[in-house]
């Protein structure tokens, strides 16, 4: 691996990650951090903090000027959450196409590709990865569908490192805003899949100093406790309306996401190892 101090690492969307992931790796001693933003409102604030950034987006195709500049690094780390809900479900695989062309002759040597556990069927058992391998196997195959695009760049020489990043949560993101007053829920049961944004950063600063690549890892915090208890916690310290819930007619499906594979190749000790433990802004 190149040495941290001098190796330049290109973020592609510096949004509630990517900007933070960038500002912690100018923190850590890497002095050329690249990122990409679709607004120009937002370019003077990544600016400031230190991030060499761009507009740049892929709608699905590449827009903009600076996609050469972009990936002129060693590290690409890509961070495009999918809205399948509004583009269709092929808009993020053709967004992976375009960017997989820009990538394969560029002189990157390493991606790493921030993807979800909603790949995850929802089979009343533990996942690992090797439990979804192909896109029939999942309950959202366009994402695997994404993924595949992005693994195929071993073939040009690239390493790839996929992350199925549980729910992000922490700081603004909390889990009681998004149900608070809402009346009779039956998923109160589920556990949660979820990752604090720390942990993710941690996670990914710690892939970039250690030889481990072409593999795909869950990033989930490892305790799993049930949605109601994580709800009711987070809407009681904000002083909001606690939800309601009612039992199904029959238990609702679940899957809990195994984080043991990345715990142990990284020897990695999670931050917060349990939901109902994260830190917040007070909302």
């Amino acid at each position: 691996m190149p040495d941290p101090t001098i190796k330049t690492i290109s973020i592609i969307g510096c949004g509630w990650l990517g900007f933070p992931l960038a500002t912690h790796l100018l923190e850590s001693g890497y002095p050329h951090i690249k990122g990409s933003t679709t607004s120009s409102e937002k370019l003077p604030v990544l600016r400031q903090a230190g991030i060499d950034a761009h507009i740049a987006s892929l709608t699905p195709e590449p827009q903009g000027q600076n996609w050469p500049d972009l990936l002129a690094a060693d590290t690409l780390i890509v961070d495009i959450p999918p809205r399948q809900s509004k583009q269709g479900e092929d808009f993020h695989p053709q967004q992976m196409r375009n960017l997989a062309s820009l990538i394969e002759n560029s002189p990157l040597s390493e991606i790493i590709y921030v993807s979800s556990t909603s790949v995850y069927p929802e089979l009343n058992k533990t996942m690992s990865e090797d439990d979804v391998l192909d896109p029939q196997q999942s309950a959202s195959p366009h994402l695997v569908e994404a993924e595949q695009i992005i693994t195929g760049l071993r073939k040009a020489g690239k390493t790839v490192t996929i992350l199925r990043c549980g729910g992000l949560m922490g700081y603004d993101r909390i889990p009681g805003k998004y149900v608070r007053g809402r009346r009779d829920i039956t998923t109160g049961d589920v556990p949660v899949n979820y990752i604090h944004r720390d942990d993710v950063v941690a996670i990914i600063s710690a892939l970039l100093t250690q030889e481990i690549g072409n593999e795909t890892f869950n990033v989930v915090a490892p305790e799993h406790p049930p949605r109601r208890a994580v709800y009711e916690k987070s809407c009681l310290e904000n002083h909001w309306e606690v939800p309601t819930f009612t039992q199904p007619e029959s238990p609702e499906s679940f899957k809990v996401v195994s984080s043991e594979k990345i715990t142990r190749r990284l020897s990695y000790t999670f931050a917060y190892p349990n939901p109902l433990d994260f830190h917040y802004y007070k909302g």
